[in-house]
């Protein structure tokens, strides 16, 4: 066996290992900062984090609310587009104990639509042919809902940006961070109450801090929060398409 010569030797374990190291690097050698890119909020308390994101939503001006919600020992599945301010509403879907209806609130007249069956039920009881035949004038059309209508406070509250929020958003116990993930593809930081059984809000890395996703306390809904500050139409109905119940609207 014919030996290299030593500088040759040398060369060759120099490139072996300077190769070898750049592998290494390239496969974690380096640790990375998982805040690179963030807004920065991953790098604060959970006490912070929670500021921050208030701040945030007191600042917005409309947002998407979708999930479930449970309060009272009802159920509800929403999916609502809402705006802020004294001038603000919503429009959307809400669905409880096997009725599906739409909400309209443009400042202060709020509007209900729901199909025949929605109208024919409630009365109570098993509708007769009088109340069927009432009902189907009633369909996908816009009811008004009386303002001294006891429906009206309770529908009237899902249309309500800020006074839902306000009442959704707080935490319960000691705050924690808790893991970082992504919620509808923006990366996010998990804050929680009470090690989890106070609920947990997952906060945007990216952009402004508002949160996308809430889990109420007691498992009482989880919600999702998109589309902060998204322009959407928010008008009333057009006339033709309105039409007086003169009956007290529930929803049960």
């Amino acid at each position: 066996m014919i030996p290299f010569p030593r500088t040759r030797n040398a060369a060759l374990v120099g490139a072996v290992c300077t190769g070898l190291a750049a592998v290494l690097v390239g496969c974690g050698g380096a640790a990375e900062d998982p805040d690179a890119g963030t807004n920065g909020v991953g790098k604060l308390s959970a006490a912070k984090i929670e500021s921050k994101s208030r701040k945030a939503v007191d600042g917005a001006e409309a947002v998407r609310l979708s999930g479930s919600l449970v309060t009272k020992g009802r159920t509800y599945k929403l999916d609502m587009r809402l705006k802020g301010g004294p001038k603000g509403g919503g429009t959307g879907q809400l669905s409880t104990k096997g009725s599906t209806f739409e909400l309209l609130r443009v400042g202060d007249e709020l509007y209900l639509k729901a199909d025949a069956d929605f109208w024919a039920s409630q009365k109570g009881g098993e509708p007769s042919r009088s109340d069927s035949a009432a009902a189907s004038k009633l369909d996908d059309k816009y009811v008004k809902v009386p303002s001294g209508d006891s429906a009206y406070k309770q529908l009237s509250g899902f249309t309500d940006m800020d006074l839902l929020l306000e009442g959704l958003l707080g935490l319960h116990g000691k705050r924690a961070t808790g893991d970082r993930g992504t919620v509808g593809g923006v990366r996010t930081i998990r804050i929680t109450g009470g090690e989890g059984a106070g609920g947990s809000l997952d906060v945007s890395l990216e952009g402004t801090p508002y949160p996308l996703r809430l889990q109420r306390a007691g498992g009482a809904g989880v919600l999702q929060l998109a589309d902060w500050n998204k322009e959407f139409l928010l008008k009333a109905p057009d006339k033709d398409h309105i039409v007086d119940y003169g009956r007290q609207i529930t929803t049960s």
